[in-house]
């Protein structure tokens, strides 16, 4: 099997480039900075090039449209009129909702606030008003926040905080979130790619179980070896102090509070509905362990 990558620069495209060598796929990563065409002999076509949600608000609104919604409208375009059968747009849970009451699922009304989260929609919503030439697919796939061995983020964050024997002083947020763990995001796409059953559609990629920041902090601790820290400072106090970080910079401001309590969780039922699976082949804690551990080495 034949598939393009676009992005396989990034955590997820060399990890997902990678993991389908290992598993007899013959991809490619291209780049769409400079003068691009769409290779002929190629079965599937994955799009994860994009601009990532800047959780500091420095960029500008346009860059968002012009990268993740008129540039997936241009390389759409181009795969209808190509030879390639499968087209994977790597979208984003935050397309449809930057906050969630319960448990998200693809049906969703979408309703995203975010420029970042407007655009992915906007592409979203191009690829589906396009009638499909017969014997192609396309999968918009929603991915959860995905981590594993060599990215950064909050995770990372977390993890210096307990490597540094602070105490967590979020506890006393009690949330519900979703992970994903690239060794689940590869073995869903592989999956797909293999099953010419899989219909086109919306699918959420996130892991089986839902993570509390607390339950977070826990695993951190057992991970490293050291005994978890919960400090349960009042609510109030804490909001106070992010929006003071809003205005002078502090390492806690509203957007990473946000972040770091507030529930989030993802229905991948849709998904494992779809292959006739029960669970993916990483849990959520195994996955969350083996990316804390990375960072031990560095």
């Amino acid at each position: 099997m034949n598939v393009i990558i676009t992005g396989a620069s990034g955590f997820v495209g060399k990890n997902l480039l990678k993991y389908l060598e290992e598993n007899q796929c013959n991809s490619i990563g291209i780049s769409l900075r400079a003068n691009w065409k769409l290779s002929r002999n190629f079965d599937a076509l994955i799009h994860l090039a994009g601009k990532a949600h800047d959780t500091a608000n420095t960029s500008a609104d346009e860059e968002y449209f012009k990268i993740n919604t008129e540039l997936t409208k241009k390389l759409f375009d181009e795969f209808i009129e190509s030879d390639i059968k499968d087209f994977f747009y790597f979208s984003s849970v935050k397309a449809t909702a930057d906050t969630v009451d319960g448990v998200l699922y693809e049906n969703h009304s979408s309703d995203p606030k975010t420029p970042y989260g407007k655009s992915k929609l906007l592409a979203e919503e191009y690829l589906l008003s396009k009638e499909l030439p017969t014997g192609k697919r396309l999968f918009i796939i929603r991915p959860c926040m995905i981590h594993g061995p060599g990215n950064k983020g909050n995770l990372n964050l977390l993890y210096k905080v307990v490597e540094k024997g602070i105490p967590w002083p979020l506890a006393s947020f009690e949330n519900q979130r979703s992970f994903l763990s690239i060794d689940n995001l590869n073995f869903l796409i592989l999956q797909i790619l293999k099953n010419k059953n899989i219909n086109s559609g919306i699918y959420n990629f996130a892991d089986d179980d839902f993570i509390s920041t607390n339950k977070l902090i826990q695993i951190i601790s057992k991970t490293s070896g050291r005994k978890p820290k919960l400090l349960k400072i009042s609510k109030g106090l804490v909001i106070s102090i992010a929006k003071l970080g809003d205005k002078i910079k502090l390492p806690l401001n509203s957007e990473r509070l946000k972040k770091l309590t507030e529930s989030y969780a993802v229905s991948n039922a849709k998904i494992k509905e779809a292959l006739q699976i029960s669970k993916l082949p990483v849990s959520a804690e195994e996955g969350l362990t083996k990316t804390i551990k990375s960072f031990q080495t560095k």
